[in-house]
């Protein structure tokens, strides 16, 4: 008889139901975003400031952005194929690399044409960039409070909400130097300014970049220590040794993990891997894992390709 080998699904909101909630969350702030990214920009040639404008473009690519997370969406929500057995979880991935690039690309676009504005400096109506902007800065600060909520289980949603936060500090930012323009005829603080948020926005760029590219390598979840879950598999009773462990993100907040374990003579298998599942759920928040049983005895008969395929220090991520 061949050993056990079990899956194991966790309770609760399911994927799907997540991502639903997610797509009414991201088409109603695209909505709120498109609304008002003309204003600004219509504001910020009457008004000839250059952080005004910077500002409205950001917007534009947070329209652009979430549609783009709303494709993801719409597309990990796809039923999986034969050939593609996982589903399309890491469209949701690939949309959240797609916006931090993007991210990038507004940060360079802003300095750039920061830079030239130092050289050439340009009269700036003040009062008019400080009312623009508020309207700008309410409509970030309803944008984030709605994808707050989300942010937290879906990479994609955190990059949405990523972009909306660096406008909204953008906008603070374009409100200070349309006050300093008002009040004193500080021209420079409009250029200065949009170098500040361009570098703030650079920032959040690289932090969603660098998350998506470790969900695409299969590397261990950030928040997960795989030593500590190791030796917490090896704490269960009947459990004498482990190998091949390794922990990676699907999509979004879809942790797995598989396993093979060998567990002492005498120990009830089934008994035994309730037991391991309920660690890892309860424990980390894993809820999605492979476990394959091997015993004692058949250490002797181990398959030379698993122990070449599943080195113990190679084997946790």
């Amino acid at each position: 008889m061949s050993p056990p080998h079990e899956h194991g699904h966790g309770h609760g909101p399911s994927a799907s139901d997540i991502r639903q909630q997610n797509r009414r969350r991201l088409l109603f702030v695209l909505l709120l975003a498109l609304s008002y990214a003309g204003i600004e920009l219509v504001g910020g040639l009457i008004t000839g400031s250059l952080a005004l404008l910077a500002d409205s473009l950001h917007m534009v690519s947070d329209v652009a952005a979430l549609a783009l997370s709303l494709l993801a969406v719409w597309m990990a929500t796809r039923p999986a194929s034969g050939r593609r057995t996982f589903g399309n979880s890491r469209a949701e991935i690939l949309g959240a690399l797609a916006n931090g690039l993007a991210l990038g690309v507004v940060a360079v676009f802003i300095t750039t044409h920061a830079i030239e504005r130092f050289m050439s400096p340009r009269d700036v109506e003040g009062g008019g960039v400080i009312v623009v902007a508020v309207g700008g800065l309410l409509i970030n600060l309803v944008s984030l409070w709605i994808l707050e909520a989300g942010r937290g289980a879906s990479l994609n949603v955190r990059g949405a909400w990523l972009h909306v936060a660096s406008d909204t500090l953008a906008s603070v930012g374009v409100i200070l130097a349309g006050a300093g323009i008002w009040a004193f005829g500080w021209i420079w603080l409009d250029p200065a300014v949009s170098i500040v948020v361009s570098v703030l926005v650079l920032l959040s760029a690289w932090h969603l970049v660098r998350e998506a590219l470790d969900v695409l390598m299969e590397a261990v979840p950030g928040h997960l220590d795989p030593e500590e879950i190791r030796d917490a598999l090896l704490a269960v009773p009947g459990v004498s040794a482990l190998h091949c462990l390794h922990i990676w993100t699907i999509g979004s907040g879809e942790i797995s993990l598989s396993s093979h374990l060998v567990i002492r003579p005498g120990h009830e298998p089934e008994r035994l891997l309730r037991n391991v599942r309920s660690e890892l759920t309860n424990r980390f928040g894993i809820v999605h894992t492979t476990i394959q049983i091997e015993f004692d005895r058949d250490q002797r008969d181990a398959d030379p390709a698993c122990d070449e395929v599943c080195d113990a220090r190679t084997a946790i991520g």
